[in-house]
């Protein structure tokens, strides 16, 4: 995905390379699907990028990236072979241990080592509490980049040593010439209704389009709209979304039940907003947990569409 609206990060991360003391802790925070882990990368090979000595174009050995494993030995197979695999719920404790021990030894091409963590989110407690002592004595040469689509799941005391650099949701023009490019397929209809589900969030559009969620938002529409007093409404959502979907298509599904419910949120009655602030607060909930929790894809569903149910207006009783 191109870079798009990360000039004021840019300049931020360069202004600080440029400067007497560069901070070693940054979090590079904003909605998914923002770029954050583009950035961050390139950021990182600025970084330990040094005059006179030549950079590989690759995997860099002083760039140490931690995300969630493969959650199995037959997983990591499917990895190798190129195929879909399912990853841990969680960057263990292990995980951060070994990468303290490797920041025992110098950096190998230059002065600087970066370390991405991607998402920072998805560390466990006991990982937490050891990154923490990182952040607190950091080895010299040694900065650290978390990537975080939720800030609020980070330990205060790892937001309290780190600078925070905030990405902005992207703007529909923008995302509209992404979808152009990278989903040439899609038309008019498909990538207008993407980039309204996306709030912002070019790799949530293109997720809308590649996964085609056009179906779902339809009936996520409907059912905010008009309720589903018999359920139907409710029985259609969980066939669009599969009998079995993945932990990807079911925070693709949660994300774009967000951007149903903030969609109504400029044009309702005073009296219908604590009702979408609650259905927007349980989503965020969801959201929370889909990384970690191995959800029931039916009741997922059917919590998502009751939620939503609940924010259609009463319909009038008939008076004979």
């Amino acid at each position: 995905m191109s870079l798009v609206g990360h000039a004021e990060a840019w300049r931020e991360w360069r202004a600080a390379l440029a400067g007497p003391r560069m901070h070693h802790g940054w979090i590079v925070a904003g909605r998914r699907g923002t770029g954050k882990a583009s950035f961050a990368l390139a950021a990182a090979r600025e970084l330990v990028a040094e005059a006179g000595i030549p950079q590989p174009p690759g995997d860099h050995p002083d760039i140490i990236i931690l995300s969630a494993l493969p959650a199995s030995t037959e997983d990591e197979r499917k990895r190798d072979e190129g195929k879909p695999y399912q990853l841990k719920r969680n960057i263990s404790v292990d995980q951060i241990r070994g990468m303290q021990q490797r920041l025992t030894t110098r950096p190998t091409l230059g002065s600087r080592r970066a370390i991405i963590i991607d998402p920072a989110d998805d560390l466990e407690k006991g990982a937490s509490n050891a990154l923490l002592k990182s952040l607190e004595e950091p080895p010299a040469g040694s900065y650290f980049l978390l990537v975080t689509h939720r800030i609020g799941r980070l330990l205060p005391t790892i937001r309290s040593r780190c600078r925070v650099m905030q990405f902005p949701a992207v703007a529909d023009l923008e995302i509209d010439a992404i979808l152009q490019q990278q989903a040439p397929g899609a038309d008019a209809d498909m990538r207008a209704a993407a980039i309204a589900a996306a709030g912002g969030s070019p790799g949530a559009a293109l997720d809308f389009v590649n996964q085609d969620l056009g179906r779902l938002h339809q009936l996520m529409e409907h059912i905010s709209n008009a309720g589903d007093g018999d359920f139907a409404l409710r029985g259609a959502l969980a066939e669009a979304m599969g009998s079995r979907p993945d932990r990807k298509r079911q925070l693709a599904a949660i994300d774009l039940a967000r951007a149903v419910v903030a969609g109504r949120m400029a044009h309702v009655p005073r009296a219908a907003i604590p009702a979408l602030t609650h259905a927007h607060a349980e989503l965020v909930r969801l959201a929370a947990q889909a990384p970690t929790y191995n959800f029931d894809a039916g009741l997922l569903v059917m919590e998502i569409g009751t939620l939503l149910a609940s924010l259609a207006p009463p319909r009038e009783t008939a008076h004979g």
